[in-house]
């Protein structure tokens, strides 16, 4: 029952939502969440944390880039079901689709450029 309480409470937040929906387009870093979103980086690393701590999400280091993927489920089934839902729900809905529709614009070498 852990695991399955540990999934859903990651998905009681709505931008825990809103970054799966983003992660179901493509793999992003912590910055391009945070432009995506409006949060403080600070913040959307500890939602981050939460999904990854509840097999939602992984990740990858490549050099100074940390990249954020939907995980494959192996983890925890729920996660695996839950987020083959996902997939699908939220598809219509007006916030969704406005932040999926800004995700072409968002691009890290902009956001972090020195």
């Amino acid at each position: 029952m852990r695991d399955f309480i540990k999934v859903t409470k990651a998905l009681s937040d709505p931008n825990r939502v809103k970054i799966i929906k983003l992660l179901q387009r493509r793999v992003l870093c912590v910055c391009e969440i945070q432009e995506a979103l409006g949060l403080a980086q600070s913040t959307a690393s500890k939602h981050l944390k939460v999904l990854e701590e509840a097999g939602l999400i992984t990740y990858t280091k490549e050099g100074l880039w940390v990249n954020y993927r939907l995980a494959d489920g192996a983890r925890n089934p729920y996660a695996a079901s839950l987020l083959g839902n996902l997939r699908h729900w939220l598809e219509d809905d007006p916030e969704v689709a406005a932040m999926v529709g800004r995700l072409p614009q968002i691009r890290r070498e902009a956001i972090c450029r020195s």
